[in-house]
């Protein structure tokens, strides 16, 4: 690698060769189709929520193996599944509690069959897991909770015993990563500080120390995210792209920035400020240039599909990965050296030393690229392999015999590009580095 980078506890090196996920968002909430976080912002107690949706949840068309198809075929390569998310409804066969989908009108454990269309396509499986549950009988009111502003409820919190709770917290990690095989990654979701006189709720809470033994104990070479707030592998900036490489106390660290196709992560049927196939593809290559991962969200359907939004987010990304995913699998920022010419980025593979210049705005005949003179054997689109040619060395400028002459130092390189741009969202060409393999 060209960089270092701070050492994980669990297995990161698929991780960081892998470089984009899929996350998927699945609950009740699907049903409301307004965001998944309805029951919050409409202050609606768990009894009144459950009542509501519970024995609505029918996702009769649901197709694990076309979900991990299109993902596949889109050129991902993990997928985080939801497990429970802040409402408390489990998808899985918890033995801990009722409130799970084998009880609903879908009638079965719907995690199982969703890792096994993963694994059986070579994809990695990692859990997302609410530390947060608006349902447990036992979670005491939080700044984040719908009954935040309740007074009676409030006052009856203050007589729950949340370390029944935690308990139900840590036997339901118990059961996800003993009961599903090698589980890659688990994402927990979330701390929070104390707000408006309420409190938060953090690592304390959650006994997260003991809860990291227990899951290092069941799994050694699992990855967590930091949202226990200690001992986490993945850094996890959310909803932004970072302008450089992640860093914490100085020193870089693996990360991974989760991102919706729009605003929701849950199902939204309303919502329009969908992504464009290009500015999902741009974001992929601009995480990868800064050493991270992208994880990219979907909220499937109550009927249990992918809406076509999505789908069509998934198979354009697909069409652009299926030619250029060797400038974006084995990864990462260029060494520092590298110059990035104007409207590109650069992503760099340490192993073949191969350089790749992402061209997000097409430039009439020339890109230049300083510190590179002497350092390419072989430059290419990587859509088609088509040769691009390129000049080095001392060009003067000024006026010679009637023709204006650029000037290009000692140490720059300029590619000769057609004036036509490729048909994809963003061309790449492959620069193939002197010494590489």
């Amino acid at each position: 690698m060209p960089y270092e980078i701070e050492p994980t506890t669990g297995d990161s090196g698929w991780f960081t060769h892998d470089r984009f996920g899929l996350f998927i968002h699945w609950g009740l909430y699907s049903l409301a189709a307004r965001h998944e976080w309805l029951q919050s912002r409409e202050r609606l107690s768990g009894e009144k929520y459950r009542n509501k949706y519970f024995n609505k949840f029918d996702p009769d068309l649901y197709d694990p193996e076309l979900w991990a198809q299109l993902s596949y075929d889109a050129g991902m390569k993990y997928a985080v599944v939801t497990t429970k998310h802040h409402e408390g409804f489990c998808l899985w066969d918890s033995k801990l509690t009722d409130y799970k989908a084998p009880n609903t009108p879908a009638g079965r454990d719907l995690i199982r069959p969703m890792a096994e269309a993963f694994r059986e396509r070579g994809m990695k499986v990692g859990f997302y897991h609410s530390l947060i549950d608006w349902h447990h009988p036992h979670y005491t009111i939080d700044t984040k909770h719908p009954l935040r502003v309740d007074e009676e409820a409030i006052a009856e919190s203050a007589r729950k015993d949340f370390a029944q709770y935690r308990d139900y917290l840590f036997g339901q990690t118990k059961e996800l990563l003993t009961e599903y095989g090698d589980v890659d990654l688990m994402f927990y979701d979330f701390s929070f500080p104390e707000e408006n006189g309420l409190p938060g709720k953090g690592k304390e809470d959650w006994k997260s120390r003991e809860l990291i033994k227990l899951i290092r104990e069941l799994q050694p070479n699992i990855l967590l995210n930091d949202r226990l707030q200690i001992g986490g592998d993945i850094t996890t900036p959310e909803q932004y792209l970072p302008t450089k490489w992640v860093q914490i106390d100085g020193k870089r660290v693996v990360w991974e920035t989760p991102h919706t196709f729009s605003g929701s992560w849950g199902y939204h049927r309303d919502e329009e400020s969908w992504k464009s196939v290009d500015m999902l593809v741009k974001m992929l290559i601009d995480v990868v240039s800064k050493g991270g991962n992208l994880l990219l969200n979907v909220g499937p359907t109550g009927r249990g599909e992918f809406d076509e939004r999505s789908i069509d987010r998934l198979r354009g990304i697909g069409d652009w990965m299926k030619r250029h995913s060797r400038s974006i699998y084995g990864c990462t920022q260029a060494p520092e050296t590298m110059e990035c010419p104007q409207d590109c980025r650069l992503t760099y593979n340490p192993e073949t030393n191969r350089l790749y210049v992402h061209v997000y705005s097409w430039p009439f005949k020339s890109i230049h690229l300083h510190g590179l003179a002497g350092q390419v054997e072989y430059a290419q689109l990587l859509n088609d392999a088509s040769e691009i040619r390129f000049k080095q060395g001392i060009v003067h400028s000024g006026i010679d015999n009637g023709a204006y002459k650029e000037g290009r130092d000692e140490k720059t390189l300029v590619l000769s590009l057609p004036v036509r741009k490729p048909d994809v969202a963003v061309p790449v060409i492959e620069l193939f580095l002197k010494g590489g393999a």
